[in-house]
């Protein structure tokens, strides 16, 4: 099955409640942050919400954006 090109729109009249969308998180060099998979790091550099430059310690990463898994501490 393919997605639809548009999102889904909410009735007034629907009983349920609509959608939520995500707040876009934004990161600035310095902030420190946790990954899933990768544990504590520390922001390096940001790719003006394309990516993080993220640095674990013993490894750089990049995180691409909506960074689903990675939060700031």
């Amino acid at each position: 099955m393919t997605r639809p090109a548009a999102p889904k729109r909410h009735l007034p009249t629907s009983p349920f409640k609509a959608p939520v969308t995500p707040v876009a998180k934004h990161f600035a060099a310095g902030d420190q942050v946790t990954h899933d998979v990768h544990g504590l790091g520390r922001v390096v550099g940001v790719e003006d919400g394309v990516a993080a430059l993220v640095d674990f310690g013993s490894v750089r990463m990049r995180i691409l954006s909506p960074y689903a898994r990675m939060t700031k501490l």
